[in-house]
């Protein structure tokens, strides 16, 4: 899939006796990599070896596109459905879908002007087309190796915990599993629990924490940071992302373990108060978008449900494994709406103007989540019977690619998987493709006269 993406820059076809060069769509391209893959993963898990019982199509291409968009929603059991074999096809769409992604939103950070100051810089112009074919395999190979690094050093933590419990065998492939799902924000568990009989347990749950963490942060962020290591030389947008991250995950961590402390069916089962903390520093940093939990979601109060929906729809940072409207996009419009208050026209972050096409953008991007989001509920309530609040966290989950579930999944029915599984490739491919085709589109040099217009 990778390959044909990074070849889009080199194809030509021949008119007339002269060679002309033919734009192709990447993010249609994307699309229709992703199908494909999806397709053949479908195929793979439908083979008679790959479940312990047949399943159905439908349970094929539910877990097969949930793989591929790396949102970790589920209709049949990973662990005690899925073969050895079974499992290992789900793991290989999430390596492919994560990278793949991560390799086209990286050529889109190029082609919006994005600079990586990095050992092997990498430049770029406006638009896909101007990225050369050498750029765009020393994107994809730096991507590669930044994801097999990480990998790497997760299964050797991961082991160093599950191989005394398991025994070696046992313990590597669940540190592997772990590793490559956790990274990729993916989600996928071989326990229908999760990692719930890890919840008091420090070293899995920060170490699952780092990995989606890391992988949420994406390819620029980390390596801004190998490559800087220091503060006051990291670039704004590094700057921004951090600090966001951090202040979500603080906020979301305190707010959870003060929504739940008392409550018997989820922090209030745990005896210290240390594993408390813990237990909601996890269930608070998983709803962007790893998919994870040590607490039972469906036993959450409400205003941690409500809470989780708005971080789901945040999601990571660009350019990363997650999804979601993203976090620049979410920090970009509380900004531009402070300086509209404190009567100031000009968005600024660390002394640095954003251009109003900037903010623009961000706006585009949750309108059009927003809208995404709002089609999805309501057809679900038109087809499924069941709770409005379990209904609306199914599809944000979705559109976040985030894979938490209120317990809904499996009971929505064909038609209502149908709508799932298109949430979760919009919700995956759409802003990239959004961004994309802002950077190249013609602009308009036609101006109008100005009117007034009443808002709010």
């Amino acid at each position: 899939m990778r390959t044909q993406f990074l070849d889009l820059v080199s194809h030509r076809r021949s008119g007339t006796g002269a060679h002309r060069e033919r734009r192709i769509n990447p993010p249609r391209l994307l699309l229709e990599s992703f199908l494909v893959l999806i397709g053949i993963g479908a195929c793979l898990l439908k083979l008679p070896f790959a479940a312990v019982e047949p399943v159905t199509w439908m349970e094929a291409a539910f877990t097969a596109t949930s793989a591929v968009t790396v949102t970790g929603l589920v209709v049949v059991d990973t662990g005690s459905q899925f073969t050895l074999f079974g499992q290992l096809v789900i793991l290989t769409l999430i390596q492919l879908g994560g990278l793949g992604l991560m390799t086209f939103a990286v050529l889109t950070a190029l082609a919006l002007g994005f600079k990586l100051r990095l050992q092997h810089q990498l430049v770029a112009q406006e638009a896909f087309n101007e990225i050369s074919l050498q750029t765009a395999r020393r994107a994809g190979g730096s991507i590669a190796l930044f994801a097999l690094t990480a990998e790497t050093i997760g299964i050797v933590l991961l082991g160093l915990f599950f191989v005394p419990e398991l025994g070696w065998t046992e313990g590597l492939y669940q540190a592997l599993f772990y590793t490559i799902s956790a990274f990729n924000n993916a989600g996928f568990a071989l326990s229908p629990d999760s990692l719930s009989a890890y919840v008091d347990h420090p070293g899995i749950s920060l170490s699952v924490t780092a990995l989606f963490i890391t992988g949420g942060l994406g390819y620029i962020v980390i390596m801004e940071l190998v490559d800087k290591r220091c503060w006051s030389r990291l670039s704004v947008y590094v700057k921004v992302i951090l600090l966001a991250t951090l202040l979500l995950n603080l906020v979301a961590t305190a707010a959870i373990l003060l929504l739940e402390f008392g409550n018997p069916a989820t922090l209030g089962a745990l005896d210290s108060f240390w594993d408390k903390a813990l237990a909601a520093w996890f269930q608070g940093v998983t709803p962007r978008t790893a998919g994870f939990n040590t607490l039972d979601i469906g036993a959450l109060t409400a205003g941690t449900s409500v809470l989780m929906l708005l971080l789901m729809f945040i999601g990571g940072a660009p350019n990363s494994t997650a999804s979601g409207i993203k976090i620049s996009t979410f920090v970009i419009l509380l900004a531009a709406t402070r300086s509209f208050l404190r009567g100031n026209l000009n968005v600024s972050f660390f002394r640095r103007s954003l251009s109003s096409e900037t903010v623009l953008k961000a706006l585009a991007t949750v309108t059009i989540g927003m809208a995404t989001v709002f089609v999805g509920v309501l057809t679900l309530s038109i087809l499924v019977e069941d709770d409005f609040l379990d209904i609306a966290f199914e599809v944000v989950s979705a559109f976040g690619t985030v894979g938490l579930s209120r317990g809904t999944t499996s009971e929505l029915g064909t038609a209502g998987q149908l709508v799932i599984m298109a949430v979760m490739l919009i919700g995956r491919l759409g802003p990239l493709t959004l961004g994309y085709t802002l950077t190249v589109r013609r602009k308009s040099h036609v101006r109008f006269a100005k009117t007034e217009f009443p808002v709010g």
